[in-house]
């Protein structure tokens, strides 16, 4: 009978399978394992209701939506795009590896500039955009349209840089948890490490993935920048 209170898996699967709605699938699915536990309704939907006010922090993930695309409303893609078009000699590849250094150095500070639907979205990918075609074509960048191929490629980068900088910079951070979970694994296996020796190891890889990134971020510059002059041919 222990085995049976597994079936709220198998119903969030099920759910997943035949594309039902994702937050009625987990509620059913908890649901029914509270019932066949010997748990009543009343103390389900109390448990349910406690649980959603101790974590309800996570919930203001979702004010950061309807608060960004009413920025966006008010002009701040177009002021991102107008920064970016005023710097001279600044290419696309060339501000990615900035915003991939500001995010490893954020890391290293342990301090958070947002993510992909706060920052990354509605300002670094359309700044990163306004680079690439200002390199296409300086005086009529606006006039400048870029293919499919090209248009995700940028918004790829975009993302990209922000994991990378996010992922590798943080454990250069001593308090990360990254480096915590990384020290309560080596301590169960009698490895006595130091939060401040993982986070110095951490460092060089760190800058490994600036200059491998930078490389890249140039190479795909280059590259759309190429086939959008082929275009032209």
């Amino acid at each position: 009978m222990e085995w049976f209170k597994l079936i709220g898996i198998l119903i969030i699967v099920l759910g997943f399978v035949f594309k039902f709605n994702t937050i009625a699938s987990v509620v059913l699915a908890g649901l029914v394992t509270a019932l066949v536990s010997g748990i009543s309704f009343m103390e389900f939907f109390t448990l349910l209701g406690e649980s959603f006010i101790n974590n309800r922090i996570v919930s203001i993930f979702f004010l950061t939506l309807p608060m960004i695309g009413l920025a966006e409303s008010y002009g701040l893609k177009e002021q991102a795009v107008k920064l970016i078009q005023k710097v001279k000699g600044l290419s696309m590849g060339g501000f990615y590896t900035i915003y991939l250094a500001i995010r490893l150095i954020a890391g290293f500070f342990s301090i958070r500039i947002g993510g992909h639907p706060q920052f990354v979205r509605p300002i670094v990918q359309p700044m990163g955009e306004a680079a690439i075609k200002k390199q296409i074509d300086h005086d009529n960048a606006d006039e400048v349209t870029l293919s499919k191929d090209a248009d995700d490629k940028v918004k790829s980068l975009a993302a990209m840089n922000e994991n990378l900088g996010n992922f590798f910079g943080q454990n250069t951070f001593v308090g990360a948890s990254g480096v915590l979970l990384i020290i309560g694994i080596l301590s169960e296996q009698g490895y006595n490490i130091a939060p401040a020796q993982i986070a110095q190891a951490s460092i060089p890889i760190a800058l490994i993935t600036l200059v491998v990134g930078g490389m890249y971020n140039t190479l795909c510059t280059r590259r759309i920048i190429g086939r959008k002059k082929g275009e032209k041919k």
